[in-house]
């Protein structure tokens, strides 16, 4: 199953990147949420390999994600990789230069099942599938509005 969305962002390529790779950021509002997340690797520097363990309760069950940065390529954009006991997946965010000051911003979620139960699952999300399809449109849309809020109140 595939997710995508597309959002022009009034920020400069370079910064739209700082933003979307802010892992501590990322950190402090699934912090916020409820999630218990902790980084599993050792690496310093952003990069391929820095990778995160979560735990966290949706839709009253407790979950658990192994998040991994599985590209890297600054100014253009990353990909995580995902897993968890019964799906895999990854959220490619891509980015292209429109201007000086201007950004498009690709994100494409992939989820794929690994268990005959998470099958079942991806089934009954294929029904509901315009509903999830707008509400990650929206949320994407929300967060390039708030890596814009952010850079004008810098600039």
């Amino acid at each position: 199953m595939q997710f995508t969305s597309k959002e022009d962002i009034e920020a400069p390529i370079e910064r739209v990147f700082a933003e979307i790779t802010d892992f501590q950021g990322f950190e402090r509002s699934a912090l916020r949420r409820g999630a218990d997340i902790k980084r599993t690797d050792t690496l310093r520097a952003p990069g391929v390999g820095v990778s995160w363990h979560a735990v966290f309760k949706l839709r009253g069950k407790q979950r658990t994600l192994d998040v991994n940065v599985a590209e890297y390529d600054p100014p253009n954009g990353i990909t995580l990789g995902l897993v968890s006991a019964s799906i895999e997946g990854q959220m490619i965010a891509d980015l292209v230069a429109l201007s000086r000051g201007r950004t498009r911003m690709s994100v494409t979620l992939v989820l794929q099942p690994r268990s005959l139960a998470a099958r079942l699952m991806m089934q009954s999300l294929k029904l509901a599938r315009s509903n999830l399809t707008k509400r990650f449109k929206v949320r994407v849309a929300e967060y390039a509005m708030e890596v814009e809020e952010r850079y004008q109140q810098s600039a």
